[in-house]
This record gives structure tokens, sequence and C-alpha cells, in this order.
């Protein structure tokens, strides 16, 4: 059951699964996502951790703040929900902006952090892609949500897994469609200002990067040198997957994150 957390400055939708005696693990979205976005992990997850889902401000059933937004305001919300589900310290795990905002709280935020994953996700925003957020951004101000599903869809799953999966990608439009607009601007405004490249040499918590080889929004070689910036930084590669690695391919990513995170293997159930 989904619940509403009241932080004063946004209202954050969250859900708990899992059991009560088990170490917290965070899950964080990706922009036009929401927290059903992690169904294909939750079952191998809550065989070892009390897993902490939430929908991004301006995503989801949570509450959109008048923008623009910055990394400051998502990890904040992190922490602020930690704050008011008293939880000192957590595992965290996010995806894209969700993975950005995990390494905001690595970077600045250690001592609350047992250790980060950062799925497909870049740590800065050079010019180019700058660029390509205000055409996003543009896009959505004209056409809404409708102007940019298309492109999204395109980039998260590769064809051959939208081709297979008909249904699971009307379900997954649906997830798009039923985000605000002018919450998708905000965050596409704290994406566009982007600066962790740098500080990831400060980073007082684990990090795991691991994306889709077949990534273009967070490419394997861009993932590779945030990696290797990292102390102790590892990079997995998941192969035939796009962005949204943890769908697009989903066993493979299960397997990925299990020895990072003290999990069964998922390639030898019992």
């Amino acid at each position: 059951m989904n619940i509403a957390a009241d932080l004063g400055h946004v209202r954050l939708n969250y859900r708990i699964d899992g059991a009560e005696e088990a170490p917290w693990l965070i899950l964080s979205n990706s922009l036009g996502a929401d927290l059903s976005m992690w169904d294909d992990q939750m079952a191998v997850l809550c065989e070892t951790y009390r897993v902490l889902r939430y929908d991004t401000r301006g995503h989801g059933g949570s509450s959109t703040p008048e923008g623009p937004y910055t990394f400051g305001d998502l990890t904040g919300d992190v922490l602020g929900l930690m704050d008011h589900l008293g939880i000192e310290t957590a595992s965290f795990m996010g995806l894209s902006m969700g993975g950005m905002t995990g390494l905001g709280l690595a970077i600045r935020h250690g001592a609350r952090m047992r250790q980060v994953i950062c799925a497909d996700g870049r740590a800065d925003a050079p010019q180019p892609i700058r660029e390509m957020w205000d055409q996003r951004i543009a896009k959505v101000e004209a056409g809404g949500l409708e102007a940019i599903v298309d492109g999204t869809l395109e980039s998260w799953l590769t064809e051959d897994w939208r081709a297979d999966n008909p249904d699971r990608v009307a379900a997954i439009r649906r997830m798009i469609l039923g985000n605000d607009p002018a919450g998708y601007i905000a965050c596409c405004r704290a994406l566009k200002g982007l600066d962790y490249l740098r500080h990831l040499p400060d980073a007082q918590a684990p990090i795991l990067f691991l994306g889709g080889r077949e990534d273009k929004g967070a490419a394997p070689e861009v993932m590779q040198a945030m990696a290797e910036a990292t102390p102790g930084g590892a990079y997995i590669a998941i192969p035939d997957a796009a962005h949204l690695a943890n769908i697009n391919r989903p066993e493979a990513f299960n397997i990925a994150i299990a020895d990072v995170l003290g999990l069964p293997d998922p390639s030898h159930p019992a």
C-alpha cells in the first residue's frame, strides 16, 4: 500500500515492502517513471531488505512544488523521507535521475549511505546534453508528455523487447503519461544543472555503476569513466539492454546487483 509523507515543502508518495527487521534499501525512479518501475526487482530485494520506494517530486503520486528543481532538492527529499521514517542509514539504488540523486547522497551525505548503486546515469551535463534538455522542455511545454512519450520508449527499451512485450510497453506508456508535465519539466532543469563528475573522487560511500550496453543517454564509456573517477568504483554493463536496464533485462540486472547488495544469487534459485 502506498502512503504519503508530508515533509512540509513536498509530499512524497512511498511504499515499504520486506521484513521489518531487515536493513533498509531505498529505490529512486528515473525521469518520467514512478516507483512501479522497480516491480521486477522486488521479489529478490525483499528476501534481504526492507525496501522503501518513493515517487520523486513531480512524479507519480508525489506533489509538484514550484520548479525549477536542483539535485540539492532531490537529495534533500530523500534525507527528509529517511528522517520522517526514522531511518538512520540505508543502501540506495537509483536509475537515471534516481542514480544521479544517489551520487549526490554518496558525495555529500555518505554517512547516511551504506552503499549506492547508480544505474544508467551520468554525473555531468556538458553543452550537448544541456541543449538536449532545452529541446525536451520545449516539446513538453508545447505538447505535453504526449510529445515525448514515443521517443522515451525508444530510448528506454530495445526494439526487440518492445516488439515482444506490447502489454508492458502500453503500461509503461501509461506510467509516463501519468506524471505531471510541470514536475517533469522542473526535473529536466535539475538534470540540466547536473555537476557531480568533478566531485566523484570525494564520494564517501561505495558506488557501483551499471547500465545497459545499448544505453545512449548514459553510454557505457561514460559510466566506465565515472567508475574510474570514483574511489573503489566499479562498472557492470548489462548486455542487450537500453536505458531502463532493470525492466529491459531484469534477470541480468538482478544478477549484477546481487553481489554488492548481498542478495541470494538470482541465477541459482534455491
